[in-house]
């Protein structure tokens, strides 16, 4: 399945994606039952009230015929009348219950649909969403396709069906009847052609203008505290108004289209042509005065597509306009293609890097470039380098958040493109500095990633490995604490040991480290790091730090500067050989290097006490004058100016 293609499978039913009408239809025709009951229910409907008209003719005529048994005559006309009636209305609740079931469940599609797409989408599209718009998409815009079916096309088929049903019954009653009726038609449908001309755009823009206002209330509202902090107030009621302004003006303009709908000005005429008409035909002889009476009831059902047909097309313009939205984002090429045949298999944790390049834009500066290195099996990988060198980048590309620009990546001797996108994910886990929690219990941010494989004990164990059942125990509901949005109730280093535990729990082949200690104090996080180490062994693990407790521990150094692997070593190797190595951790020199390895007293800058792997005791304690760990207080990142990287 390719996020372009143009037929589309949810729970075993295709879609066309050829267009927003073609997808529509697919949507709609993929429940039958209650397609049928609607156009069925709706035809039965529309024919028995035609046949109101006629029959209260037929009683005129009996009346006025002077009949002796005009008596049992209109008892039987009202006998019919009564069964045709009843009928009418138990047909019309079918129709009403299959469309309003059939809106629901194009809705539901439509929203599964959408949402399973998102989540098939590569990191480089979301990059370039804005959240607000895909959340207008996902909720206004899906909520649109239900109003379009109901009331809009259940409309539309209803007052259809009643212009065209009508027509066969006049003409039954005298086909010269169809005159100023069939001219009417024409223009009707003249007239509402270039309505809906008109309409289109104006739809759309609607549609637009809405995304636009609910990106920049999502905005808002995730930036408030920024917006608050700088007394910015004014200046974002002012935007947030001029995207009021807008969608408002879109309003006016589709009052201003409706405004100058002709087929209410032409029905008042053909009602009038139409009874004149009819007069003339009474007159000569050629109908009667039933007949006239039952033409007349025909010509006035034509008023109601008429007056319906003013708000129904808007609905359905509306609705094909939020169908388009919605298959710009299931579309849209998602440059990650998932392959049906993908290797599946549990992972040793070899990496190779062959000569990667990636970049974020296309033509743009890549992020890295022609990186090459290999990963054994159980190696712990410290990565470090400037601000802006590409560290992230590089860690991202291995579960395969994006795809690289050229060269391959190998996991275990197979290129990450042909992995199973599944298979390969769930064994690499990452713990990010930018912790990312959902609005859930704190057990379920834990065992997000197993979803409800998990049980309470192991969810348990993994908070008390990364320090984190202490503060869990001190929350009003513990582990059934629902935290606020993105783990907003909760502290920095909080929100990082719950992360750790979730990383903990997944027992990954792969473990990514991307700074996720940079919250934590000391003595914490020697023991969260005594809890990692109990993992690492057997495992591969790529460490983002400028931490020397932790980098002193791995088997080798990346160093990266602008995107290109420098230098590559052991730490001593590099501190050695790397002047920007160096400069990195600018407070060693070389005549400290020495005090570097261990000699020298705490307190003093560069001392270390203890340095070692963790789950050794006492590893990583470092101590430093105006330092943490053993580095300089901006976290060992002081570089010149000149060294700066273009890269993410």
């Amino acid at each position: 399945m390719t996020g372009n293609s143009s037929e589309f499978s949810v729970s075993g039913q295709r879609y066309d994606r050829r267009g927003p009408v073609r997808w529509l239809w697919s949507h709609l025709r993929s429940h039958p039952v209650y397609l049928l009951g609607f156009l069925g229910g709706s035809l039965v409907m529309i024919v028995l009230n035609a046949a109101v008209p006629p029959l209260t003719g037929a009683a005129f005529d009996a009346v006025l015929g002077g009949r002796g048994d005009a008596g049992s005559v209109l008892g039987f006309i009202a006998l019919i009348l009564v069964v045709v009636i009843v009928a009418r209305g138990l047909t019309d609740v079918v129709a009403r219950l299959s469309s309003e079931v059939l809106a629901k469940r194009l809705e539901r599609d439509a929203r599964d649909e959408l949402y399973v797409s998102l989540l098939g989408k590569s990191q480089t599209f979301h990059n370039r969403q804005r959240v607000g718009d895909l959340m207008a998409r996902a909720a206004n815009d899906i909520r649109q396709l239900s109003i379009m079916v109901t009331p809009g096309i259940d409309l539309i088929v209803d007052s259809g069906l009643t212009g065209i049903v009508p027509l066969f019954f006049i003409a039954a009653i005298d086909p010269r009847l169809l005159l100023v009726p069939g001219v009417f038609a024409v223009f009707f449908v003249a007239a509402l052609w270039h309505y809906m001309r008109q309409l289109n755009p104006v739809a759309t823009g609607m549609r637009e203008q809405f995304g636009d206002l609910n990106a920049g209330l999502s905005q808002a509202v995730r930036g408030i505290e920024v917006i608050k902090v700088m007394a910015q107030e004014g200046q974002e009621r002012r935007r947030f108004r001029s995207y009021a302004r807008l969608y408002r003006d879109s309003f006016v303009r589709n009052g201003l289209v409706q405004a100058r709908y002709l087929p209410t000005l032409l029905f008042a005429g053909t009602v009038a042509g139409a009874l004149w008409h009819g007069l003339y035909l009474q007159s000569t002889g050629a109908i009667s005065v039933g007949d006239l009476v039952a033409f007349m009831g025909l010509v006035v059902m034509l008023g109601f597509p008429t007056q319906m047909s003013i708000f129904t097309f808007s609905l359905v313009q509306i609705g094909i306009a939020s169908a388009r939205r919605i298959l710009d984002i299931v579309t849209s090429d998602t440059e990650l293609q998932q392959r049906d045949d993908g290797h599946a298999a549990p992972i040793t944790g070899e990496i190779v890097f062959d000569d990667v390049t990636f970049g974020y834009d296309d033509g743009g500066e890549p992020a890295v470039r022609g990186l090459s290195f290999t990963v054994k099996p159980g190696e712990t990988v410290a990565i470090v380098g400037e601000t802006g060198s590409g560290k992230s980048t590089l860690t991202k590309l291995v579960p395969r958040i994006y795809d690289v620009t050229s060269g391959r990546i190998l996991v275990d001797g197979v290129d990450v493109r042909d992995w199973d996108l599944d298979s390969l994910r769930s064994q690499i886990s990452t713990i990010e500095q930018d912790i990312v929690l959902f609005s859930r219990s704190v057990a379920e941010n834990i065992a997000f990633s197993l979803g409800q494989r998990a049980d309470r004990e192991a969810v348990i164990r993994a908070a008390e490995d990364a320090q984190a059942a202490e503060f869990v125990s001190e929350l009003d509901d513990g582990y059934d604490t629902v935290i606020g949005e993105r783990g907003v109730t909760l502290s920095g280093g909080q929100r990082q040991r719950l992360a750790i535990a979730r990383a903990l729990l997944t027992d990954p082949a792969i473990l990514v480290l991307d700074d996720s200690t940079s919250a934590i104090d000391s003595a914490t996080e020697d023991k969260i790091q005594q809890a990692i180490g109990r993992i690492l062994d057997g495992r591969t693990t790529l460490l983002i730090t400028h931490r020397l407790s932790q980098i002193r521990w791995a088997d080798k150094v990346l160093l990266l500067r602008r995107g290109e692997l420098v230098d590559c070593g052991t730490h001593d190797e590099l501190i050695e050989r790397s002047r920007l190595y160096r400069r990195i951790f600018s407070h060693y020199d070389e005549a400290g290097v020495e005090a570097e390895a261990g000699v020298g007293r705490p307190g003093q800058v560069g001392a270390e006490v203890g340095v070692g792997r963790p789950g050794e005791v006492g590893a990583g304690r470092e101590a430093g004058a105006g330092s943490q760990n053993g580095v300089s207080p901006d976290d060992g990142a002081t570089i010149l100016a000149s060294e700066q990287g273009g890269a993410r």
